[in-house]
């Protein structure tokens, strides 16, 4: 399922516990069209760490996003988080046919895998030339529990939706990035890239050398820390606290006393990340640009925050900065959102494989 190539159109499925969005995209990487998008919260209580507890709940929320985005495709792309993911570069013969590879893949496999086989889900791609031995051929493995799959296909089909791809967050992240090359130096290539995807209540901070994924993380931090200090400030509910923080509205002394310390926490947690990078292989360097997404790098003034701070270019991410955008998609404020949708976009962008 991971790599299977499409040939027909894909919705994008981001599930994660504080919210569900889809967006289906037509035409090709370099020229994408936007055909639909929605959004809806997730229910409370439904993902737990996340995995998906109550099934039938979150297939309701996807289904009522499938109609506010009015779309007639049944086909979908998920994505599993890259913690319960196991990946894997193996050197094979290259003059393996493919068959052949699949059966040595099979073999050996499960000297990578800690769990048995048969409660595995695994897949595999041929990624060229080794650089080591010209004779071998990169191959790579990835690997998971059949239980992480299960859980979000039973979500999606009690949506009445099919999944067809399913794919590693970290992976479709990698692959939305090439909707920002516009924004980095050199469209990527020959720099290192560090994209920090803020989430409600997790992070990813990536390194990207050549455009491809060399260094990854996430962490416990998020927008939810932001909602939850106004809830307790000003007395509100959750729910307010959350519409406050988008809407505004909030007293004279929100900035001073509420945003700004968490700004100061969300430069805190890019510095602290760029040292757990720097200091996680020889000859690590300074990235040349910083791109910031999720519903935080929205805070106005925290690109340029980040930047002064920790002396690296910094930029807000926008997968949909060239898109185009069809009248259903604007319809939905696909636009207000784009700094979220990094994975939603990865994941539909397999439609193009």
């Amino acid at each position: 399922m991971l790599f299977s190539p499409r040939s027909r159109p894909l919705i994008g499925l981001d599930i994660t516990a504080s919210s569900i969005k889809l967006i289906e995209l037509s035409g090709s990487v370099s020229n994408c069209r936007a055909e639909c998008y929605a959004a809806e919260a997730t229910p409370p209580n439904a993902i737990n760490e996340k995995t998906i507890v109550d099934a039938a709940a979150v297939g309701d929320a996807i289904r009522r996003a499938v109609k506010r985005a009015n779309t007639k495709t049944r086909e979908v792309a998920i994505g599993i988080s890259g913690d319960v993911a196991i990946t894997k570069l193996i050197q094979l013969p290259k003059a393996l046919d493919d068959n052949q590879l699949e059966a040595q893949v099979e073999i050996q496999a499960d000297q990578y895998i800690p769990f048995p086989m048969e409660e595995v889900s695994y897949d595999f791609q041929r990624m060229g030339p080794s650089k080591a031995d010209p004779d071998m051929v990169d191959v790579l493995l990835v690997a998971t529990r059949t239980e992480n799959v299960d859980q979000r296909r039973a979500a999606v089909e009690a949506a009445g939706l099919i999944p067809r791809v399913v794919d590693v967050e970290a992976f479709a992240l990698e692959n939305a990035c090439q909707l920002m090359a516009y924004q980095m130096p050199d469209g990527g290539m020959g720099h290192l890239i560090a994209v920090v995807d803020f989430g409600a209540s997790n992070t990813t901070f990536s390194v990207l050398q050549d455009m491809r994924v060399d260094y990854a993380r996430d962490f416990s931090f998020g927008g939810q820390q932001l909602t939850e200090e106004i809830m307790r400030t000003y007395g509100l509910s959750l729910e307010d606290a959350g519409r406050a923080k988008k809407e505004g509205g909030l007293p004279s002394n929100y900035v001073p006393e509420v945003l700004d310390p968490f700004i100061d926490d969300m430069t805190q947690q890019v510095s602290r990340s760029l040292q757990f990078f720097l200091a996680s292989g020889s000859n690590r360097e300074q990235p040349d640009q910083i791109l910031i997404c999720g519903g935080c790098a929205n805070i106005p003034g925290v690109a340029d925050v980040i930047s002064s701070k920790v002396g690296i270019p910094t930029e807000v991410g926008d997968p949909l900065g060239q898109m185009k955008i069809s009248s259903r998609a604007k319809a939905q404020g696909i636009r207000k959102d784009a700094t979220a949708l990094l994975t939603a976009c990865g994941l539909a962008l397999r439609s193009f494989d």
